[in-house]
């Protein structure tokens, strides 16, 4: 059996704020990356998807921590290695497409010239070899070689996120994360550069972790989804068996609030109030303020998370199943 190219176990982050709150981020966040494969983080606004990436990356800000967890790349427990070790293993082992490619490139540099630091910055080659990678990579993600010399504010935003995807791309990754890659550009760009990523994956092998809140990019692009809710794994498991057959209530909602093209409705489904304030997390499980079919049990008791049939998790009271141990 192939061994999984990530795997984060029971990962929890806390943030510290300025008022001397704890915001508790993530809780026990565990899922698995095989090679190859697109895994889809799914979820609203604030239920931990970009904490997640930023967290397994070390790249939380100051007022970050990770209490607990593993996150292991090819067997190394990324939570163990010292800052220097960290960034030999980002963009070489792993790497990510940042959210907003206009504030994530440096808008005084040159397009070409930012590529080619992350190469430069790993030894991987001498100057004029990471010069020739540098046009390699930019028609790969189909932007000319002659438009490595212009600065970001010269490219549209479809250029740009190409750009950011070249950048990623650059050491030669095994793993790509890709935080929500396809904002703020219109449909058909957004395609384009769906595509894109999956071309890129197919001819180089890449396994992708991607953040979105479309279920539509869900559909097309991910093997398999981790949904979360409130810092913590609501359901996991096969897109396929997710979007046919969803367990947890949450899940259900968020299907039932996309509008499906087959079966098209004058009105959209929508999940009541609003998302938990993460420094003041409700007791038991963190959905059933919100949740239409809650038991007695939901609001006392922290649901276990259960395999509810082989290689499919969901954590709700209502589910059947034996619990799951990551271990």
């Amino acid at each position: 059996m192939t061994a999984p190219l990530l795997s984060v176990r029971n990962l929890t982050t806390e943030f510290h704020l300025p008022d001397g709150k704890i915001a508790r981020a993530l809780e026990n966040v565990s899922f698995d990356v095989m090679p190859g494969q697109t895994v889809g983080l799914v979820g609203e606004s604030g239920c931990g998807k970009t904490t997640t990436l930023m967290s397994v990356m070390r790249l939380l800000p100051a007022s970050g921590r990770i209490t607990s967890g593993r996150a292991l790349l090819k067997g190394n427990d990324l939570m163990q290695l010292s800052e220097r070790q960290m960034r030999a293993i980002r963009w070489r082992d792993m790497a990510i497409i940042f959210q907003g490619a206009m504030n994530a490139l440096n808008p005084v540099m040159k397009v070409g010239d930012q590529i080619r630091e992350g190469i430069e910055l790993h030894n991987l080659m001498d100057r004029e070899a990471a010069e020739k990678r540098v046009g390699e990579l930019l028609e790969m993600v189909g932007i000319q070689r002659a438009r490595r010399d212009q600065y970001p504010h010269q490219y549209s935003g479809g250029m740009r996120q190409r750009a950011m995807i070249a950048m990623a791309l650059a050491c030669s990754p095994s793993l790509l994360f890709a935080d929500e890659p396809t904002t703020a550009l219109d449909v058909m760009i957004q395609a384009q550069v769906l595509e894109l990523l999956k071309q890129i994956q197919k001819e180089l092998g890449l396994a992708i972790v991607m953040v979105t809140h479309d279920l539509g990019v869900v559909a097309e692009v991910c093997d398999t989804v981790v949904v979360m809710y409130g810092g913590k794994v609501a359901e996991y498991g096969s897109a396929d068996f997710i979007y046919n057959q969803p367990q947890h209530p949450y899940t259900q909602r968020l299907l039932a609030s996309f509008p499906g093209l087959n079966e098209p409705s004058d009105n959209l489904a929508s999940i009541p109030g609003t998302p938990p304030r993460l420094t003041n997390l409700p007791t038991g499980c963190r959905f059933h303020p919100r949740c239409e079919v809650k038991v007695d049990a939901c609001a006392r008791v922290d649901p276990p998370i259960l395999e509810t049939s082989p290689a499919h998790y969901a954590a709700c009271h209502l589910c059947k199943g034996k619990e799951a141990i990551f271990a």
